[in-house]
């Protein structure tokens, strides 16, 4: 797929990975709609520097655990930016108060946190759909997590969340052929929650076969290279761990 003057859907693209893909595809060609929540001005910022590499950007607001809100923003970025080839769904939650654990248990924040990490980029796809097929060459990347397949037990419901959007990238890959074609990737240590304290950075990296930390510039290659070059690979999940999964 050649990325000039194509158009991509980045959601949480204002920050950590989904800023990195945001750029990475602007360099490749792309114009990008870049979605936030609460980060207004990070996103602007990162509108601005794709304008700055020659391409077409815009900033797109919603919530992604509110039902109207996923139509909505297929439909503003399809309105700014006159089509839609590319859906990144980089956007999720990763804590909240509840559903962490087996006895922190909260229906309501694991509706919440499968609904934002699962449901939301489900109903985007749907969405998006008759755009992405118009061309014959949509493409969907969904970020999932070495976690789908390595769970942590203090993270219930994230891990549950990524482990059913693997299961959906397969799915929709079938689903959606032969005029969209669905990928994943599934990254490990792309970058630390600021609360992360050295010793629990340093026991993490120890995990990993190349003993270092990626980062999000190291995922939004592979997403580039995915879209550029992976003209036949669909249903496929991409792990961009260091090794991890298979540590």
């Amino acid at each position: 797929m050649r990325l000039e003057n194509t158009v991509a859907l980045v959601t949480g693209g204002a920050k950590r990975v989904g800023r990195a893909i945001s750029l990475e595809l602007a360099r490749g060609g792309c114009d990008v709609a870049v979605h936030f929540r609460t980060s207004g001005a990070e996103a602007g910022a990162v509108a601005e520097k794709v304008r700055e590499l020659g391409r077409r950007a815009t900033t797109v607001s919603g919530d992604l655990s509110l039902t109207d809100e996923w139509p909505a923003l297929i439909g503003r970025t399809v309105q700014q930016l006159g089509r839609l080839d590319i859906l990144i769904n980089s956007a999720s939650e990763f804590r909240l108060d509840g559903a962490a654990t087996v006895d922190a248990f909260r229906p309501e924040s694991w509706d919440r946190m499968l609904r934002v990490n699962l449901t939301a980029p489900m109903a985007l796809c749907h969405y998006a759909r008759p755009h992405l097929a118009a061309r014959g060459c949509g493409r969907i990347i969904n970020l999932t997590d070495v976690s789908a397949e390595r769970p942590w037990p203090d993270h219930l419901a994230y891990c549950c969340s990524k482990a059913g959007l693997t299961a959906l990238t397969r799915a929709l890959a079938r689903a959606l052929a032969p005029d969209v074609m669905v990928n994943a990737i599934a990254p490990g240590i792309a970058i630390f929650p600021d609360d992360y304290s050295a010793e629990q950075r340093s026991r993490l990296v120890a995990q990993v076969p190349l003993r270092r930390a990626g980062t999000p510039e190291d995922v939004a290659r592979v997403a580039r290279a995915l879209l550029e070059s992976g003209d036949y690979v669909s249903g496929e999940i991409i792990h961009v761990d260091g090794g991890r999964h298979v540590a």
